[in-house]
């Protein structure tokens, strides 16, 4: 017997009943439907039937789908000890810290000009009317053509995250505010409302947050989010961070040191080391090894050296007469109580 564990009450559950008919085809008994041929999508001529509990029977965009429960187990780490930092952006879907790009499948040319077409003619069409229905949904057709592209790409792209690196990074983005509307209210409307939506479209055409769900799923423990400020504009060899050091979208030259690379690659490499969110250059700047970082922050100018010049410093007494303090270079200068002062000097 089952029970419930919030309600403590008995569940009464079915069996999944499935069969296999050949390497492609099975059936499962739909309880007040009978047997349903569906088809196996996995595994290729080795298909195993899906060891479930539950499924879930659906209709989308004129396809029936069947649905099973089942919760798979963790992707093995290679043991490698590698670290893979990604950085996720718009033109390049996920940029990795050894080089590679990897972009998520988008609908083509053609494909975009019909789902215009299907939705001018369905915005033509008169209100109920059944060519109004039959074009929009043409352009839903398309559209979750798109959707099961990205899923599936996501699907290929977190396996082969968790089988190849050891240790995966990706930078902390917050994707929900980043894809909030722009519109504003009616006392305060917003600025540039049509250039937001179109960037929000393409955020979410990415996948940015699927590719990190599944990838957690699949490798539980080695999977890390990095603060995403300054890896962008921090430069992976030394460490200097300096907006004027990203040339462009694509182009990165380091304003302290001169080193060049793909903007998207460095700050891959900024993620797989865990540099993000410091103002300020750290002595393990590169993924690759140990480099030292310019001692002097960014937010601040280059001061003047004292060589061979008194350092003097003048205070006011309480009396209102002014006392001058001197000590030659290499000595500090310590106030005692009353007017006299000692000067320590070191070897």
């Amino acid at each position: 017997m089952k029970l419930n564990a919030r309600t403590g009450r008995q569940v009464m559950g079915r069996s999944v009943v499935v069969r296999k008919l050949n390497r492609r085809w099975a059936q499962v008994k739909v309880p007040g439907c009978g047997w349903v041929r569906f088809r196996l999508s996995a595994g290729g001529k080795g298909a195993k039937l899906p060891d479930a509990k539950t499924f879930r029977v659906t209709f989308r965009n004129g396809q029936w789908h069947a649905a099973f429960a089942v919760v798979p187990g963790p992707v093995p780490a290679p043991g490698t000890g590698e670290i893979i930092g990604i950085d996720r952006g718009v033109t390049i879907t996920a940029a990795l810290s050894d080089g590679r790009k990897l972009n998520c499948p988008q609908l083509t040319t053609r494909e975009r000009a019909q789902i215009r077409k299907h939705q001018r003619r369905a915005a033509r069409a008169p209100k109920g009317s059944e060519r109004k229905a039959a074009g929009y949904a043409k352009a839903a057709k398309l559209k979750a053509r798109e959707a099961n592209r990205r899923k599936d790409w996501c699907e290929k792209t977190s396996t082969l995250l968790a089988r190849t690196y050891d240790l995966i990074r990706f930078e902390k983005l917050n994707i929900r505010n980043m894809t909030r509307s722009a519109k504003g209210t009616v006392e305060r409307p917003g600025r540039n409302v049509a250039q937001k939506a179109g960037l929000n479209r393409g955020i979410l055409a990415q996948g940015w947050g699927l590719l990190r769900q599944r990838t957690g799923h699949k490798a539980p423990g080695r999977v890390e989010d990095v603060p995403a400020p300054y890896t962008s504009l921090r430069c992976s060899a030394c460490g200097w961070i300096d907006k004027n050091s990203r040339k462009s979208q694509a182009e990165f030259v380091c304003s302290s040191c001169g080193f060049t690379c793909n903007a998207d690659t460095n700050a891959a490499s900024n993620v797989a080391a865990g540099q993000g969110g410091i103002p300020r250059p750290r002595r393990t700047a590169g993924a690759g090894g140990v480099t030292t970082a310019t001692s002097r922050a960014n937010a601040r100018e280059p001061q003047p050296t004292w060589v061979g010049i008194p350092l003097f410093s003048e205070k006011e007494d309480v009396k209102g007469q002014r006392r001058v303090n001197w000590a030659p270079v290499g000595c500090t200068a310590s106030a005692r109580t009353g007017s006299a002062s000692s000067v320590s000097c070191s070897p």
